[in-house]
């Protein structure tokens, strides 16, 4: 228990938000997944000690076009790392298909073959979809062919129900909109995040209702990844909050690792032993005192009239998924253009 990422591991399931191997070497926990999305895949298709492994996927796919050989990379790439994690490592299914049932199943399903090809089984790998209606419907087709899915650029409780009723493995919230990143204008700091942050209600709201539908129907309902993360205090509340896994990035790691288990790094530390997550919601903790009345309010939408999964997305989810799909598509086109490039040199 030497340091605050020692602490938040028995509180929840470590995930590194990183492809990089060296990340998740440098830990002193071993992480359990490795999560992934287009900006990180396009960042490990130019790291140097990768040349060799991109090239090798060019001249063997590029017959098949560009989407091929990304799917291959990408897959490889994972297979690079998986040995450095407990459990499972993901993939995100193409942000130009969100919208697009039949499309989000037929990129699942080439991820999962590609990872059988690398010899990776259906219970080492997730397969990332953005939680929009028709990339939804695409969870029931997968999960009968054994392809575990995560529901990613979530945002509300709406997102949440869609992913439970999918089947989906994992849900992914988002603490941060992904702007806030980049901009720490619009970035609600706080040092008690739990507590303070606009999304926190949101994520308690999920939690809350997750329960509630696995004590009435007995239906696993997801495991909650909590990931965009942009400072250590978020990482740690959700420990508090008893989320399941949460998704952290190198520089949050580095910062948990680097801060030593001692009361003067933080006024607060509160939370609990993880729960057994073979039966995360059977065995599930009553929400701590501190939080009850979380889940009642949302300072996302002040004029919430405090009844639960309106059919309707609110504007604030709207405009940060598409901020978020927007994000993931830059990513994918500067990896087509690296690989039509290289493509083309190959021809030349």
């Amino acid at each position: 228990m030497s340091t605050l990422l020692h602490i938040l591991e028995t509180q929840l399931n470590v995930d590194v938000d990183s492809m990089d191997p060296k990340v998740a070497k440098s830990l002193p926990i071993v992480p359990h997944n490795q999560t992934s999305n287009q900006l990180l895949v396009n960042e490990q298709m130019q790291v140097p000690e990768n040349r060799d492994m991109f090239l090798t996927a060019v001249k063997e796919y590029g017959d098949k076009g560009w989407e091929a050989v990304l799917d291959r990379i990408s897959v490889l790439i994972c297979a690079a790392n998986i040995e450095n994690i407990k459990g499972r490592v993901l993939l995100q299914t193409s942000p130009f298909h969100a919208y697009d049932t039949q499309k989000v199943v037929d990129h699942a399903r080439r991820y999962a073959a590609e990872f059988e090809k690398v010899g990776i089984s259906k219970d080492r790998f997730c397969i990332k979809i953005p939680a929009t209606g028709p990339a939804m419907n695409a969870g029931p087709i997968l999960l009968k062919e054994g392809i575990r899915t995560l529901g990613t650029s979530l945002f509300s409780l709406e997102q949440a129900i869609a992913s439970s009723q999918a089947g989906c493995l994992y849900i992914s919230p988002y603490y941060n909109e992904v702007r806030a990143h980049a901009d720490h204008s619009i970035w609600p700091k706080s040092e008690d995040p739990a507590l303070d942050h606009t999304m926190s209600a949101r994520m308690m709201q999920i939690m809350e209702t997750y329960k509630r539908l696995y004590k009435e129907t007995g239906k696993p309902q997801p495991m909650i990844k909590s990931a965009s993360f942009i400072s250590w205090q978020e990482a740690m509340a959700c420990g508090e909050m008893e989320m399941h896994h949460a998704t952290i990035s190198a520089e949050v790691l580095a910062q948990l690792a680097a801060l030593p288990a001692e009361p003067s790094t933080s006024a607060r530390i509160p939370g609990v032993p993880k729960v057994d997550m073979s039966k995360p919601y059977e065995n599930a903790h009553a929400t701590p005192a501190r939080l009850a009345g979380l889940s009642k309010t949302d300072p996302l939408k002040p004029e919430w009239d405090g009844k639960w999964a309106s059919t309707d997305a609110d504007p604030v989810t709207k405009q940060r998924l598409y901020e978020a799909l927007e994000l993931f598509k830059g990513g994918e086109l500067r990896s087509k253009e690296l690989i039509e490039k290289a493509i083309a040199e190959l021809k030349a």
